[in-house]
């Protein structure tokens, strides 16, 4: 199974992704990641559509490949 970002790049454990659009991150008190945020050391899911990852204001967060590009 393999995850890819929104341009179609392979994505491993580890790698560094870039936001390419603004996202409001739901149960965190109104904290919008903005497009263009680099996150760093993401861990790949058990599917292929989603990524966890850590960002300075919320730790724990899952992402959609959709919305991302490898860095």
């Amino acid at each position: 199974m393999e995850t890819r970002d929104s341009n179609g790049a392979l994505l491993a454990d580890g790698d560094s992704v870039t936001l390419v659009k603004d996202l409001k991150v739901k149960g965190s008190g109104g904290v919008t990641l903005k497009r263009g945020t680099l996150v760093k050391k993401i861990r790949l899911t058990g599917d292929p559509d989603e990524i966890e990852a850590n960002v300075d204001k919320v730790r724990g967060l899952v992402l959609r490949t959709e919305f991302v590009k490898k860095a």
